[in-house]
């Protein structure tokens, strides 16, 4: 079995650097790479081409739900796993 490629999106880099070094131990998974910003995951995302996508919403320059928008545009089969520490629904909707 291959492993998962995964993209990993925040904007808060030891956020990001923690995420990155626990998946990096777990067997099967592979860290492709990490992006900071929605139009870097978009970037990432098209040169990388990656299983799976860990995405922040809440980011500068471009929210990690237009992110979203496009990466799935160009790639549908990738899997988005939405990262949020919103709390309020209203703010999510």
């Amino acid at each position: 079995m291959s492993a998962i490629r995964v993209l990993v999106v925040d904007d808060h880099t030891l956020f990001r650097e923690g995420l990155t070094a626990i998946l990096t131990s777990v067997p099967d998974v592979q860290v492709v790479g990490e992006a900071g910003t929605g139009r870097e995951a978009i970037a990432q995302a098209e040169d990388l081409a990656p299983d799976v996508i860990l995405m922040d919403i809440n980011m500068p320059d471009l929210n990690g739900i237009e992110a979203t928008q496009q990466v799935l545009a160009a790639a549908p089969a990738t899997g988005i796993v939405m990262l949020t520490m919103l709390e309020d629904n209203d703010s999510l909707f």
